[in-house]
């Protein structure tokens, strides 16, 4: 006899279970995934706003206002240390709030900062503890990934897992590569109605509505928390936050947090900064590329290969993913390291196609970690699970900042590459391997 999805399931969701078809609500689960997955998007958009505004502040403020290389670098890093220590809030957040209060609740912060860097991008003598308080205000838009992906696992059985988790992170990421492109355009004309709020003068004399860049989003945002206000449900899933703290004590919490610090943290990190990497190393030349040209294109790459790599998790495993993600981004980060004390700015190709390796390889290990969670936990500490690993992996943009703050690009590289290589041989000796400890 063949078991009609949702049948025996109870109105208030009572005895949701999504191992059982009887008592899984398939419907209700896609449409709190891609609200959800509709949030993400502006949440990352607005993450990463501050290192999409950076590398044009300097162009409208005055010589006495102008940041230095250091400076800069700080104010894209801080969004990721906010972001990071939010999550390890939002972690706690699902159980506790429901997916319906918690959506909502993610949507609605992110007014804050998108609104407040609309003002001080308007004031171009705005002191740089405004911009630096702002940019941790940022932060929230990273934070609240880990509150929205582990209440997603919730709503999805474990064979669906790589594919629900892969497209949520995969397509909310691509609020990073968004940002990136859109804010060029945006800040080239009055947008809604706003044509009346002073504009500022670049370098060389053109109008500038770098407002825009918070602005722009704030409409989206509010339809964001109206849908989750009417369409979200919240499924049975609850602990306090003493009962979550018990996958503290396992070790594989541990490995995972190693392998998706390599992965997510060195995406969201070069993420966040390779548009000042670009103008550090490569600004000097005549005919130097605009870091607003490139940056957004290794971004967008990995949130589509992650969104892509999901579905093939579902059928093959997500730490064969996992793997051959870390080698690539070895060998990624190998390459750029030959491109980072150019000579001639005909070497920028070069060090794009490293920088592209790492960005691609990395939506194959962000898509195996996510598909391995729920594989290696049961499903209250899978969520668990991943909102820790994802609150470490967001330190990446901080990380990565503050390193490039104090030491050469040639370094840093050098450091990201042994790490990637030892997060490889984690994820082949403990998940990948033949007869591994945990084959997920």
């Amino acid at each position: 006899m063949t078991t009609v999805a949702g049948s025996a399931l109870k109105p208030d969701l009572s005895n949701w279970n999504p191992e059982d078809e009887s008592t899984w609500d398939k419907k209700l689960a896609w449409r709190t995934l891609w609200v959800t997955t509709y949030t993400m998007i502006l949440a990352f958009a607005t993450w990463y706003l501050v290192s999409a505004i950076a590398p044009r502040l300097n162009d409208i403020r005055l010589p006495e206002n102008m940041l230095s290389t250091e400076q800069l670098y700080w104010l894209v890093a801080v969004p990721g240390l906010a972001g990071g220590t939010l999550r390890l809030v939002f972690m706690f957040l699902p159980p506790i709030m429901g997916s319906r209060i918690l959506v909502a609740f993610s949507g609605a912060l992110l007014v804050l900062p998108l609104f407040g860097w609309a003002l001080a991008a308007r004031d171009t003598t705005t002191p740089y503890w405004v911009l630096i308080s702002l940019s941790l205000a940022a932060g929230v838009g990273g934070g609240s990934f880990s509150g929205l992906m582990a209440s997603t696992s919730y709503f999805f059985p474990k064979r669906l897992a790589g594919t629900a988790l892969g497209i949520q992170a995969g397509i909310g990421n691509l609020g990073i590569g968004l940002m990136q492109l859109l804010l060029p355009w945006v800040v080239g004309f009055g947008l809604f109605g706003t044509a009346l709020l002073t504009p500022q003068s670049d370098s060389e004399g053109k109008l500038v509505w770098l407002h825009n860049g918070g602005l722009v989003l704030i409409p989206w945002v509010l339809l964001a928390v109206a849908m989750a206000v009417v369409v979200l449900r919240r499924v049975p899933v609850t602990a306090n936050f003493r009962q979550q703290l018990d996958i503290f004590r396992l070790k594989h919490t541990w490995i995972m947090t190693a392998i998706y610090l390599m992965s997510f943290g060195a995406f969201s990190g070069l993420a966040a900064q390779t548009g000042l990497i670009i103008l550090n190393v490569y600004g000097s030349f005549p005919d130097a590329p605009n870091p607003l040209t490139w940056a957004w294109i290794g971004p967008m790459l990995g949130a589509l290969v992650r969104a892509a790599v999901g579905p093939l998790c579902d059928r093959w495993g997500g730490a064969k993913f996992t793997f051959i993600g870390g080698l690539g981004m070895t060998g990624g980060t190998i390459v750029t390291l030959f491109f980072l004390s150019p000579t001639s700015v005909s070497e920028f190709s070069g060090f794009f196609t490293g920088m592209t390796l790492i960005f691609f390889f990395s939506g194959f290990a962000n898509a195996g970690t996510f598909k391995q969670m729920p594989m290696i936990f049961p499903p209250r500490q899978a969520g668990g699970a991943i909102g820790w690993t994802a609150a470490i992996g967001a330190f990446g943009p901080f990380l990565v900042g503050m390193s490039l703050s104090v030491m050469a690009p040639t370094a840093f590289f050098i450091i990201c590459a042994v790490w990637c290589a030892f997060c490889t041989v984690l994820a082949w000796w403990y998940y990948a391997r033949p007869h591994a400890e945990k084959p997920s």
